[in-house]
């Protein structure tokens, strides 16, 4: 499955609720969708999205947030899963792209290359819900089945190793930042 189809399956989904992401190619094609003033492209900070994620799902549990993560993010910050666990946020969607490669920033294969299970990770973590799904509508179907739970979710995704022609976003990091900030104030006071 190509990253890019993923997402585009599951952006109706994405639109309305607070998404992190990570650096590079899921950034890059999540914006090339369309962008959101909710949409925040953690950028220079590989292994963090998760991380962030958490802080704003606790902060403002009213709210879904929805993390688009990377293998190679991930397990730069395998921590991330048992910090997760311990606090499990009903309202966190934690969604893995797994390419078995360090695409945005090379190529580099992975340790999911040779057989890490991020799934069983996130099990063994004590993630309430995990699941996988490896077709655009398995994704899709999955992700509306976690939000409507209510349940702290990881879903591991596995996707070809194949990026966009351009990681080139007319949002700059900044510009981002601000605005992003200025959507979760708008929707705590809502």
């Amino acid at each position: 499955m190509l990253r890019i189809d993923a997402l585009q399956a599951i952006y109706p989904d994405l639109e309305h609720r607070i998404v992190v992401t990570i650096m590079g190619a899921v950034a890059a094609e999540l914006y090339s969708l369309g962008h959101h003033p909710n949409f925040f492209y953690l950028e220079h900070a590989m292994g963090l999205a998760s991380s962030m994620g958490l802080g704003i799902a606790l902060a403002m549990p009213e709210h879904p947030v929805v993390v688009i993560d990377g293998d190679g993010s991930l397990l730069m910050n395998l921590g991330t899963l048992s910090t997760m666990a311990r606090y499990k946020p009903g309202n966190m969607l934690h969604i893995v792209f797994d390419n078995e490669s360090l695409l945005s920033v090379g190529g580099f294969p992975t340790a999911t290359s040779t057989g890490t299970d991020l799934a069983g990770i996130a099990r063994a973590s004590g993630i309430p819900s995990v699941m996988e799904a490896d077709t655009p509508v398995d994704l899709k179907r999955s992700v509306e089945e976690a939000l409507a739970s209510h349940t702290l979710t990881t879903i591991v995704s596995k996707v070809e190793a194949v990026g966009p022609k351009s990681f080139h976003m007319d949002v700059s990091l900044l510009e981002n930042r601000f605005e992003f900030k200025r959507s979760l104030q708008a929707m705590r006071s809502a």
